[in-house]
């Protein structure tokens, strides 16, 4: 994985995550400031730069709150890589409608849960209650706070959670 940068706001919001060669010409056009070092130096040929972790935005954006848009991505993700029928988790999971299109079912958060492909075949075009089958957890939208969006990164970045901690 390319190492990442968590990209705050003037008011220390984390906004955005961007790579270190776009920290780096942020910080070098002077749009941001180096919060947080511990990733080393980057040499050139006349001078050594400081490798980011943390950069702070010189000037404050301003953006709508995100939403975590529906995908096939992200409702693996919210259902932790397990099929909701049986337990499984990894392997190749498909995409479920609990109430099936046939039947009136919509693509939203609510009707869609990870199924491997076993389970998926067995429910068919049938609601649960048809076949016989339970959902493990009823599915909801995911939250939209600042560690859904950036949990992913944490493990390889923990010097981030004090920045996130309280948005």
């Amino acid at each position: 994985m390319i190492e990442s940068v968590l990209v705050l706001n003037a008011n220390f919001e984390p906004v955005h995550v961007c790579d270190i060669r776009r920290a780096l010409s942020l910080i070098y056009t002077q749009k941001a400031a180096l919060i947080q070092n511990g990733r080393g130096e980057f040499h050139t040929v006349s001078r050594s730069y400081p490798i980011p972790s943390i950069i702070r935005l010189q000037n404050m954006i301003h953006r709508p709150r995100p939403i975590v848009q529906l995908s096939r991505h992200e409702i693996l993700r919210r259902d932790h890589y397990t099929c909701q029928y049986c337990g499984k988790h990894g392997g190749i999971l498909t995409i479920d409608h609990i109430i099936p299109k046939n039947a009136g079912g919509r693509h939203t958060w609510t009707n869609l849960v990870a199924a491997c492909i076993s389970c998926n075949h067995r429910k068919a075009a049938r609601t649960p209650q048809q076949a016989g089958m339970e959902l493990i957890r009823l599915p909801i939208q995911p939250p939209t706070s600042v560690f859904y969006y950036f949990e992913k990164y944490l493990n390889e970045n923990e010097e981030w959670e004090p920045f996130l901690t309280g948005w």
